[in-house]
């Protein structure tokens, strides 16, 4: 199984702060784009120039700026000179190995993510680190590389829709934490279908291969269960810690988004349990085939066992046994072994051993 978090790690012993890129590198270029919106305005567009970054706080308008691509420290960094953000949180972002959390740098917060997405065909999981800075007027998600699950969240703006448009930047970050963990369940249903299918090639025809598979899913969901139980924390605190960026209309929504996080966590949880289960079962039909192969070499030697006595005595070179001379000891042993051989099977038979 490929590792869920590859890349090399930071050098060790650097001043806090030093923004090193210890991820894998995915995209060849950083891409950055910005959508500025209000009650009545909505305008998206790429930025090839950071000069063009600003913040729209002063026309009531919020801004949402998206970065695709992390291993350009220096673009991080003059962004991060722009918007005036804490240089512990651009470290953080820099390295796409964070552990689900929130940080209140007082005028911003630092939320960090998974967005996790499982291939069917191959039974692989796929993580991508999705970092938040939440602002007063705005908001910056940087993401490892393009594509995400933020069409839905794009497209509402577009349409202003619901109460997104004026709800400031922190409904914008519920919608996309929201969105992030919408696709667990995507996921969720993922691993449900491949767990079904080992189940019925279990019950089938177990193999070493199913052994596998059932090995794969269990290490997946150690994984899984890592990543998203951390969230549960990152929602509370978001809910507890009475932050002016989430006003108090929000809390509800957020309240929601933890009753989704728990539902995940308890199925990840329900799930490690089934695939136990399911290994036991493996375990348990090995065993039983065993002992259908015991069973029906034990019946063979049942069988034999009389007649090989019989065949072995007549067949010792004693010189005096009277039964050797006698003209019809031939057909007798026959009918002895005949005789003995059926009674054998019904008896056998009369008890269920075959």
């Amino acid at each position: 199984m490929p590792r869920l978090f590859p890349g090399s790690r930071k050098p060790p012993a650097l001043a806090p702060g030093t923004l090193t890129f210890a991820g894998e590198k995915k995209v060849d270029r950083v891409g950055v784009d910005q959508i500025t919106f209000g009650p009545d305005h909505m305008e998206g567009s790429s930025v090839t120039d950071l000069a063009q970054l600003r913040r729209r706080g002063d026309e009531g308008l919020i801004t949402w700026i998206d970065i695709s691509g992390l291993h350009d420290t220096d673009l991080i960094a003059q962004v991060g000179g722009i918007f005036g953000l804490h240089p512990l949180a651009l470290e953080d972002i820099v390295n796409p190995r964070q552990r689900p959390k929130v940080e209140d740098y007082e005028d911003h917060l630092y939320v960090v993510i998974r967005n996790l997405d499982f291939d069917e065909s191959t039974e692989e999981m796929h993580s991508e680190q999705v970092s938040m800075i939440i602002g007063p007027d705005y908001l910056i998600t940087f993401q490892e590389m393009p594509g995400d699950v933020f069409d839905p969240v794009r497209e509402r703006l577009r349409r202003g829709r619901g109460r997104i448009r004026t709800a400031g930047s922190g409904y914008l970050a519920y919608a996309l934490l929201d969105a992030v963990i919408d696709h667990y369940f995507q996921v969720i249903e993922g691993l449900d279908h491949a767990i079904e299918t080992i189940e019925d090639e279990v019950l089938a025809d177990p193999d070493d291969a199913v052994l596998q598979r059932i090995h794969h899913l269990k290490r997946l969901m150690v994984h899984l269960r890592r990543m998203v139980w951390p969230v549960r924390e990152l929602v509370t605190r978001l809910e507890r810690d009475e932050s002016p960026l989430f006003a108090r209309e929000i809390l509800p929504f957020l309240r929601d988004l933890q009753d989704h996080v728990l539902h995940v966590a308890d199925t990840v949880d329900a799930f490690r349990d089934i695939l136990s289960g399911l290994q036991d079962l493996y375990l348990s039909s090995i065993s039983n085939r065993m002992n259908d192969v015991m069973r029906v070499l034990t019946i063979f030697a049942s069988f034999f066992v009389p007649l090989t006595f019989i065949a072995g005595v007549y067949g010792m070179n004693f010189e005096h046994m009277p039964e050797l001379h006698w003209k019809y000891s031939y057909p007798v042993f026959w009918g002895v072994i005949v005789v003995l051989g059926i009674s054998l099977a019904i008896l056998f038979k009369r008890r269920n051993w075959f």
